[in-house]
């Protein structure tokens, strides 16, 4: 209750007004009192001090007479009204000199303090000594009365005249004062409470809104913005927090969409992302590198335990910029490419680690040095043969019979086809390569295509003593393709089937529809050499070839298959071999009917 700053300011008022107050009433009594003091003294003095030598005497005279307690009773009345005697609250004593016992005065002897004081006992001093100049008039604190002993000496008798006031009067005066300032401390609570109360709702009004408003902006909501009621500071407070709420929903909308930009930066980018802490804990981890890493990377998982074995954590944090680390590691068959560097140096900082899957780099620049070493060996096999034939016919010089002539040339021809051959396939592959291959896209029989490649192999076949057929499974759709290039991908693996197996095999051919009718499909089967296990995840790579040796004592240059593949892959067909019982192998050739839209768009 007492810790809202409304009532702090309401009960700091009132304490204010409360001391004040307090402070007033003292000052005022204290006042009172004193200035109660100072005039019964003055009125002592305006009777009985120097200036009033006639009237002591006087009374120095009356006390030398036989009835002198009377006679100074008497005169003492007469000056009452300047002593004050008011037979009430200040009396008149006349007291012997000598014991000080009462004979006379305006109240009885009972009137009198119990022990006799100290100025009573100054003025009965200066009678024994016969002193009359000394007078007890002395003012004490904390008395509850005020005196004053005079002597009067004569030559007969000595009296005291003892003036007493018991402040009752001043008590009064002192308790009615205090029943005004306590009413007035009152009513001026009241008014006091009620004012400031007033005036605290008037501050505490604006800075509750404020407070309120500021809730608000801390959820997160900032559509309404507080009134400005008033010119005044608060006023103005308002308006700064009003263009405070504006800029930080502004900027926070703005780190809102750089977050979400980076969200789906590292969402969808294809390098892996992992942030640690300046603990080694992870933070954060997009799915590539949870993909990359082949295991669940969830936040608080440590360095350590990823990349502890390449860099230690500790050496990365300490790197400068622009230093990083570098570094590849293994997961399963992957090869990964680890770029390490800190992201800052303050206490939010951490370690971020980004992954490159370098698998397919390495691949394909383990293929290009073997496409490499493949062209070279290919081309330098024909070339020494061209040569040491050539060589051979010079240095003869006419001394080879002419059949043994014709045969070199022969030779000479045949490797040079051959050279040409792997020439015209390296420039397919090379256009296909680079698109630069246009397929000249038409709508022609399936069917047809198959029979006539059949045809145009049948004369090869029979040569070896093969049994090549073709049976289709129920009528073939018409297809929307390069019918030249896909005739030349046919003419391939029914080539190589012929080619593979041995004389007297069998090749059947088989084709048919797809049951949702959107594709078709051929199957060349043979009962040749086969392919091994290992072997048939290369067998569409550029010069690879299962026995090498026979291969080239039949012709080929191992880019046939590749050429193949990447027609087809161009006609969003596969080149796939499905499962073969028996000695030989099956290689299937699925395409699509219709090419779509992609297909349309190469034809034009």
């Amino acid at each position: 209750m007492f810790r809202s700053l409304h009532m702090k300011l309401t009960m700091i008022m009132l304490m204010l007004i409360g001391s004040q107050m307090t402070i007033v009433g003292t000052f005022l009594t204290t006042g009172v009192s004193g200035f109660y003091t100072n005039s019964f003294y003055r009125q002592l003095n305006s009777v009985f001090g120097l200036d009033q030598r006639e009237f002591v005497a006087d009374l120095r005279n009356a006390a030398g007479t036989d009835n002198g307690a009377e006679n100074l009773r008497e005169m003492l009345d007469a000056n009452a009204g300047p002593l004050g005697i008011d037979y009430h609250s200040r009396n008149y004593f006349v007291l012997d000199g000598d014991t000080g016992a009462w004979l006379a005065g305006s109240a009885s002897a009972e009137a009198l303090p119990m022990e006799q004081s100290l100025n009573l006992l100054t003025a009965r001093a200066a009678v024994a000594r016969g002193d009359a100049s000394v007078v007890g008039d002395e003012s004490y604190l904390n008395a509850e009365y005020l005196d004053a002993a005079i002597p009067i000496l004569s030559e007969e008798q000595s009296y005291i005249i003892y003036i007493l006031d018991n402040q009752e009067t001043l008590s009064g005066l002192n308790r009615q004062l205090f029943h005004i300032i306590l009413q007035s401390l009152i009513l001026g609570l009241l008014i006091t409470a009620l004012l400031s109360f007033l005036l605290a709702k008037t501050m505490v009004g604006p800075l509750e809104k404020l407070t309120a408003g500021a809730e608000e902006v801390a959820a997160g909501k900032f559509g309404k913005a507080l009134p400005v009621e008033s010119t005044d500071e608060i006023g103005i407070l308002t308006g700064t927090f009003n263009e405070m709420a504006g800029v930080l929903h502004t900027t926070l909308a703005a780190m809102e969409n750089e977050r979400d930009k980076l969200d789906t930066l590292f969402l969808y980018m294809t390098d892996g992302v992992v942030a640690f802490d300046m603990n080694g804990a992870v933070i954060h981890c997009n799915p590539a590198a949870t993909n990359m890493l082949q295991r669940k990377v969830e936040t608080g998982s440590r360095y350590d335990e990823l990349f502890g074995g390449l860099f230690a954590f500790g050496d990365v944090l300490a790197l400068k910029r622009p230093r990083h680390a570098e570094g590849e590691m293994m997961v399963g068959e992957r090869t990964l490419e680890l770029l390490l560097a800190p992201f800052s140096h303050q206490e939010l900082g951490g370690v971020l680690a980004v992954l490159h899957d370098v698998t397919e780099r390495h691949r394909n620049e383990e293929r290009r040095k073997e496409f490499v070493a493949n062209v070279s060996h290919e081309l330098r096999t024909p070339l020494t043969n061209v040569r040491s034939y050539a060589e051979t016919l010079r240095d003869a010089e006419g001394s080879i019979p002419p059949d043994m002539s014709n045969g070199f040339l022969d030779i000479i021809i045949n490797e040079t086809d051959r050279m040409t051959h792997i020439v015209q396939d390296l420039l397919i592959l090379s256009r296909l390569d680079a698109g630069n291959t246009e397929l000249a896209f038409t709508r022609f029989s399936f069917g047809e295509a198959i029979e006539s490649v059949v045809r145009a192999n049948a004369l090869n076949a029979r040569a070896r003593g093969h049994e090549l057929s073709f049976y289709p499974e129920g009528e073939l759709p018409w297809v929307e393709g390069d019918r030249n290039r896909l005739e030349q991908v046919m003419m391939n693996i029914i080539g190589n089937a012929i080619k593979y197996t041995p004389d007297g095999g069998h090749i059947r051919v088989t084709a048919g529809v797809t049951d949702d009718a959107q594709q078709v499909w051929m199957d060349v089967w043979d009962d040749g050499i086969g392919i091994p296990e290992e072997s048939r995840g290369r067998i569409f790579e550029r010069f690879y070839r299962v026995d090498k040796a026979r291969s080239r004592e039949s012709g080929g240059t191992g880019l046939g298959l590749s050429i193949a593949w990447e027609i087809v892959q161009r006609h969003r067909g596969t080149l796939t071999l499905p499962p073969h019982d028996g000695p030989g192998t099956t290689i299937r050739l699925t395409l699509p009917v219709t090419q779509k839209r992609a297909g349309r768009e190469a034809a034009s």
